[in-house]
């Protein structure tokens, strides 16, 4: 009687011989350079084609190079550039005050119990509050000239800042303070060598929170009883319906709000380069 044996030793040998086919990553990849102007130039891209194209009523929504000219025209004359100068003067006012308000803050409500009572309350209730509809109260208050833009300004940063590093302190595992008091670290390097990286992730993400508020804000801010600064060279363009200066206007400060955000953010990647996350 003869007996038949199935190889199947051949199979296996065969299946692994085959290539195997290499799993595909679960993170987002290598960052692409210059990634984020990808975005803008292709809005400005379909804007060029539309406007081209004759889809665009041009009273309404000049064409780029409409636009360009309009800028070069402004800049050459002198008026652009006094009206930069005095908008980057009160945003950079407003937003040091902002930040200053807004670590201090949130320190002192962050290491202290009694500090979290007197302050957190307080700032919750102002966050509340539309920053806006302050306006008013403040003009009675400090007058129409520059000191009343300068602090809606910082009211409109120190808050982001304020909130996000507050929480940050406040997730500082309990472990690691353990840790400090065993070792017998001072108040001062529990500061720097545990709260101060531990707040940081959430420091950056208030500071571009507050950049950019500081810009918004800056835009209505420069609308009420101005005589310079970009808000009110728009202003001024509603008025004899020059949709081109106001264009020129709002490219201004979308450049300045691209630029500011992408400075903290190389800043913040340097600081936390110790950090393993997706973005680096």
């Amino acid at each position: 009687m003869t007996v038949t044996t199935l190889d199947t030793a051949a199979p296996a040998a065969v299946a692994t011989e085959q290539p195997r086919r290499r799993r595909r990553g679960l993170a987002p990849g290598k960052r692409l350079p210059a990634a984020r102007l990808a975005g803008p130039l292709l809005l400005l891209a379909v804007w060029a084609a539309a406007s081209a194209a004759g889809r665009l009523d041009t009273a309404a929504v000049p064409a780029p190079w409409t636009v360009l000219d309009t800028g070069i025209r402004l800049w050459t004359d002198g008026t652009l550039p006094a009206d930069v100068l005095t908008s980057l003067e009160r945003a950079a006012y407003g937003f040091a005050f902002g930040l200053t308000a807004g670590v201090v803050l949130a320190l002192a409500s962050g290491l202290s119990r009694t500090g979290e009572a007197l302050i957190d309350g307080t700032v919750q209730l102002n966050r509340a509050i539309p920053v806006l509809g302050l306006i008013p109260l403040f003009i009675l208050w400090l007058g129409i000239g520059e000191t009343f833009k300068i602090a809606i300004i910082a009211i409109v940063v120190y808050i982001p800042i304020y909130l996000n590093t507050h929480a940050a302190l406040s997730g500082i595992d309990q472990r690691f303070v353990e840790l400090a008091e065993v070792q017998g670290l001072s108040r001062l390097r529990f500061v720097r060598e545990i709260v101060i990286p531990g707040a940081l992730p959430g420091f950056f993400v208030g500071l571009r929170l507050g950049v950019t508020g500081s810009w918004l804000g800056l835009v209505v801010l420069e609308q009420i009883n101005a005589t310079s600064g970009l808000g009110y060279l728009m202003f001024q363009a509603q008025n004899y319906g020059q949709s081109d200066v106001i264009l020129v206007g709002l490219l201004i400060y979308g450049v300045f709000g691209l630029v500011s955000d992408s400075a903290v953010r190389l800043i913040e990647r340097r600081v936390l380069s110790w950090r393993r996350t997706l973005s680096n």
